[in-house]
């Protein structure tokens, strides 16, 4: 039974790292779109919770892959920052493409909320995979 708890405060040291990564990526990734992501969830705006949505599991992903190959609690933070940045880059290389992006999802467009949903989904699919260092 002690053996099979060994790993208990790594996992909660990578966990509670994992928790606060999140927290720091819904932030900072709500405060570089152009839209209120969480104003227009609470209106029901399905778009948006798309969107969001596709772009925290775009984060996850990558931040899954930084904690399963990290070596030390540093290695994971680099690595989940650089997820973060990732996912952040996304969203404004889609601008470039969609211009009126935030627009088209504060007003409820699910096509515009899927593009950057799909993208930053398969942004951070990529950025896990080239996450085995």
């Amino acid at each position: 039974m002690a053996s099979s708890l060994a790993g208990l405060p790594d996992f909660l040291i990578f966990f509670v790292l994992a928790v606060a990564l999140v927290g720091l990526y819904l932030a900072i990734y709500t405060l570089a779109t152009m839209h209120n992501e969480f104003a227009l969830i609470r209106e029901n705006v399905i778009s948006a919770a798309t969107a969001l949505g596709f772009s925290l599991v775009g984060f996850a992903l990558p931040l899954a892959s930084a904690i399963v190959h990290a070596q030390t609690i540093v290695d994971c933070l680099v690595w989940g920052l650089v997820a973060l940045a990732v996912q952040i880059v996304v969203y404004w290389l889609v601008r470039i493409v969609m211009p009126n992006l935030s627009q088209r999802i504060a007003a409820g467009e699910m096509a515009a909320a899927l593009f950057l949903g799909a993208s930053s989904l398969s942004a951070g699919i990529i950025n896990a995979a080239a996450m085995t260092f």
